[in-house]
Formats: structure tokens, C-alpha cells, sequence
């Protein structure tokens, strides 16, 4: 796939000043190039170093004009509706929000359906905005006259951070003074005269819920994902999808063919658990052309360090759930590519609960969207490790909207889990793949009983194993995002022989 086809920027490390420009040294886990922007403003500067894909110029990326400049790592999904109120054309996505932001201020950020992170620096004012579901992270520290701002947290482990006051509403970032994450949906307003901010909300989650028929429910939704998908399809591109074979990303594979008119798939597996017989049959159904990367169980456990520095959580089960697409995406030597996944549809549809109480169910759903914000499940850079683009149609801000707000008996219905995206689905592929029950894409591969037997295999006890994933996930965390040591430095073994001692120790 040509360069030209991935966002013109994947992330920055940026510094808006009121006393002139320094550009800041970056260290990114995203591969790629590195470019410089020095916007000198009439009241500030903003000067920043883009992380782009090689050959592919950054400039879509970066637009100004007298007294604002706008950074943008990521891509816009609404581009012909945002582009319907504007008097210009904008050339690129950054272009456009410059457009918006000086039409509607920060309310701009409320328009917007993407996959992205930016900063705004107009007048003595910073902002720090983030997508709906802060897919692409961004991490922020203030202080009067500065801020610092970073798609990477690693990325501000080697600045002179100014330890700035907390950030109301901001989760702080593990072991990191003065760093926090700002929140999914949200535009953070800086003063920067002042150093002060208040935080705007510019999405939620719907709390409100929707009785809709059950035909109409099943429209809605196959053409929210319909559009959801083709406007992450480049024009005259095969699209490649990440295939388990499940639902999900099943769907996401019949959308994108519908779309395109070929495919391309993918489905990873290792020696302990695999998914590849019924992934293999979405894709004979497709006619895609599709590769199996099987990867030694010894071999995935590896690959936590790489994991945690890339994704920045220490959630043990968010990293459990990505380190089966980091070893995935980390196995495929193709050129950059855009890959679609059917990751994140099991939250809104309470997919990996199988309780037929309606009330019950509707609490998952309610809580999983209220905590999801922080554990980075959609960060791009588990995929940029490799260079890659990575989307996920059913967190795009429509599909979201929609999913939500469906009652409970459209989510479980007729005993089946996820019932309403089954449904929407059944016409376009095999009856076996519509029935099949949900699996996880770590329990596919066999991610979880791995690296439950590592820890068994080390004298843990069974009741202390999720404790001690725990402890693990945060050391490494320690060690390769707060404390700036590479992954490949750092071995999965050492690390829990140490932690195995410590937890030993602390228990006699």
C-alpha cells in the first residue's frame, strides 16, 4: 500500500511556549521518521517533532495561520459533513480543524468523528484535544508559560517536564510527577499566561436507551458499520483486516469486501491455541487472501515488555487482551499498512457477558463504557511498533452512539449473545460463524493459560496468579515507560522471577 494511503502524522512530542521555541527531543516506540514544526505565533510559539511514515510528507499534519496553528496525529472519519459548513476547502485534516476551531472555537472538537489527538495553540490559550474514545492518547504537562504535550508518555520521561499543577478530571500517569493523561472526548484549555486549565467534555457515552423494532435495529446497524468501515478504506486499495473468525472481526471483514470489492485477512495463533480453522472459513466465504502467523507460546510471553511500552497500561487484562495483536502486528513484514480490526465490540454489546437479565446486562454495558477511558485498548501504537495503521470500526463515534443506546433485550435475545449484530450480519456470512459462540482473541491464542502456567511454573499459587500478573504488568510499566529502557532489554523471565521472589518474600 502506498505511503500516501496512512495519516500524514501517527504522533509528536509537542512544546508550546510563551517565550519562544526550543524543539524537543522525541523518543517514540511508533516507527517512522521524525519532522520538525516551529509555528512562531504573535503570542506563543509551538514548536513540535512529528512521527510520520517514511516517504510519506507530514504535512497534512501541521496548519496555521496568523495567530493559530493546529497539530494533528491521526485522521478524520466526517471529513464531506465538516467540510459541508465551511466557506473554504481545507487541503488536509489539520487544515480543517483549523477551519472549525476558528468557526466554532472549542467546540470544533464536538464535530469531529476520528481517530486522533491534537493541540491548538491560538492567542495564550493551549488546547489539548482528544478523540470520543481517546483512541490515540495524549499526555500533558503545564505550567505557567509551558506545555508539554505527547501521543507517548515515553516521550516526556526525557523532558525537562515542568511539574505543573494536576489537571482537573486528568488521571496522572504511574510514576511520572506532574504528567496526566488528558480524558477521552475532552478538550483540555490551557491559560498559558496563567498555567491554569479547565477541561471540556466534548462526548460521552449515551446513558439513554433505545427500544427500536427489530428490523430497524438490524438496519441501523449494518449501516452504521457499513459506513464505519468504508471511511477507513483507502480508494482502490485491498483493505487487510485482523481475522479471528468470530462475530466481530468476521464483520468487520464482510463490510470491508462489501466495500472494496477484494480482501485481504489475517488471523495469528500459537503452538499452545489457535483460531485458524474458523477464521479459514470467513475467508474461503470471502475469497480473501489470507495468512496464518502462528507464534510460539515462549515466544508471546516475550513479548510483554514490547506490550506495555507500547500500549502504556498497567491493566494486567488489558495487556493480556493486546499482546496476541502486538506479536501479530510485530510478525507482519509487509510495506505500512492500514489494517481494520473487530476489536472493541464486545463493550457496548456486553459481548463477554452471558447473563440473560436484562438489568444486569445493562450494568455491564454502563460500567464498561464509564471505565474504559486511560486503559489505551486503542491506542495505534501496539500496530505503528511495526509501522503500521491500525482502525476499529466499532468504536467509530456513529457505530458507538448506536451500540450503546440499544436496550439490553436487542444485545442478548433468543439466548444468543450480541443478538442485533448477528442478525445484522447473517446475510453476509457462514451460518457457523454467525452462531459461534464469543472467545476472546488472548483466549484463541491461549495468551491468559500461558502466561498463568509461566507464573504457576514459578511456585505461584493458583489464588495468587491474577495478583502477581499484576505486580508484573507494573514493573514492567516501571522499567520501559517510566524509566526509559527499551523492550528488548528486558526479559519477560527476569522480570517474574523478580517479582515471583518479591511475592514470595511478602507472603512468609
Amino acid at each position: 500500500m502506498a505511503t500516501q494511503d496512512l495519516p500524514a502524522a501517527f504522533g509528536f512530542l509537542a512544546s508550546a511556549r510563551a517565550d519562544g521555541g526550543r524543539l524537543p527531543e522525541a523518543v517514540f516506540a511508533t516507527r517512522g521518521s521524525l519532522a520538525g514544526v516551529d509555528a512562531r505565533l504573535s503570542e506563543q510559539t509551538l514548536t513540535a517533532t512529528l512521527v510520520h511514515t517514511p516517504g510519506c510528507p507530514p504535512d497534512a499534519a501541521f496548519a496555521r495561520d496568523a495567530g493559530t496553528a493546529v497539530l494533528l496525529a491521526g485522521e478524520l472519519y466526517n471529513r464531506e459533513e465538516l467540510r459541508s459548513v465551511l466557506d473554504t476547502e481545507p487541503a488536509g485534516d489539520a487544515e480543517l480543524v483549523l477551519a472549525l476551531v476558528g468557526r466554532y472555537g472549542p467546540h470544533a472538537f464536538r464535530l469531529l468523528n476520528g481517530r486522533f489527538a491534537a493541540v491548538v495553540a491560538t492567542g495564550r490559550r493551549v488546547l489539548l484535544a482528544t478523540d470520543h474514545a481517546g483512541s490515540v492518547p495524549l499526555y500533558a504537562s503545564v505550567a505557567p508559560g509551558e506545555v508539554l504535550a505527547s501521543t507517548e508518555v515515553k516521550a516526556l520521561t526525557g523532558q525537562s517536564a515542568p511539574h505543573g499543577f494536576p489537571l482537573a478530571g486528568a488521571r496522572r500517569v504511574r510514576g511520572l510527577p506532574g504528567v496526566y493523561q488528558v480524558p477521552a472526548g475532552a478538550v483540555v484549555d490551557v491559560d498559558l499566561t496563567a498555567g491554569t486549565a479547565g477541561v471540556q467534555r466534548t462526548w460521552t457515552p449515551p446513558l439513554a436507551r433505545r427500544i427500536m423494532p427489530e428490523g430497524d435495529a438490524v438496519a441501523a446497524v449494518r449501516t452504521a458499520l457499513d459506513q464505519a468501515v468504508a471511511a477507513r478504506l483507502t480508494p482502490g486499495a485491498t483493505p487487510l483486516v485482523v481475522l479471528s473468525g468470530g462475530i466481530d472481526s468476521s464483520g468487520v471483514a464482510a463490510c470491508a469486501h462489501r466495500a472494496a470489492g477484494a480482501l485481504e485477512s489475517v488471523s495469528m495463533g500459537t503452538d499452545a491455541s489457535d483460531e485458524f480453522a474458523q477464521a479459514r472459513v470467513v475467508a474461503d466465504h470471502l475469497r480473501s487472501r489470507h495468512r496464518e502467523i502462528t507464534v510460539p507460546a515462549a515466544d508471546l510471553l516475550a513479548q510483554l515488555p514490547y506490550a506495555v511500552w507500547a500500549a502504556e497500561s498497567v491493566d494486567p487484562n488489558i495487556i493480556e487482551y493486546l499482546l496476541p495483536l502486538v506479536a501479530l502486528y510485530r510478525r507482519l513484514d509487509d510495506a505500512p499498512r492500514r489494517i481494520l480490526t473487530g476489536y472493541g465490540a464486545d463493550i457496548p454489546l456486553a459481548g463477554m457477558h452471558r447473563e440473560d437479565r436484562l438489568p444486569d446486562l445493562d450494568t455491564a454495558v454502563a460500567y464498561d463504557m464509564a471505565t474504559f477511558d486511560g486503559l489505551n485498548e486503542m491506542s495505534p501504537v501496539l500496530s505503528a511498533l511495526s509501522g503500521h495503521w491500525s482502525t476499529h470500526p466499532y468504536w467509530d463515534r456513529e457505530v458507538l452512539d448506536l451500540l450503546v443506546c440499544l436496550e439490553a433485550g436487542l444485545k442478548r435475545r433468543y439466548g444468543r449473545d450480541k443478538w442485533v449484530l448477528r442478525a445484522a450480519l447473517a446475510d453476509a456470512l457462514p451460518e457457523a460463524t454467525v452462531k459461534r459462540p464469543k472467545l476472546g482473541v488472548h483466549e484463541g491464542s491461549g495468551t491468559t493459560s500461558s502466561f498463568s502456567a509461566l507464573l504457576t511454573g514459578q511456585g505461584v499459587a493458583e489464588q495468587d496468579v491474577e495478583a502477581v500478573k499484576a505486580q508484573v504488568v507494573r514493573e514492567l510499566f516501571d522499567l520501559t515507560v517510566a524509566g526509559g529502557r527499551r523492550p528488548d532489554e528486558v526479559s519477560t523471565d527476569e522480570v517474574v522471577r523478580s517479582v515471583v521472589e518479591r511475592h514470595t518474600k511478602d507472603a512468609a
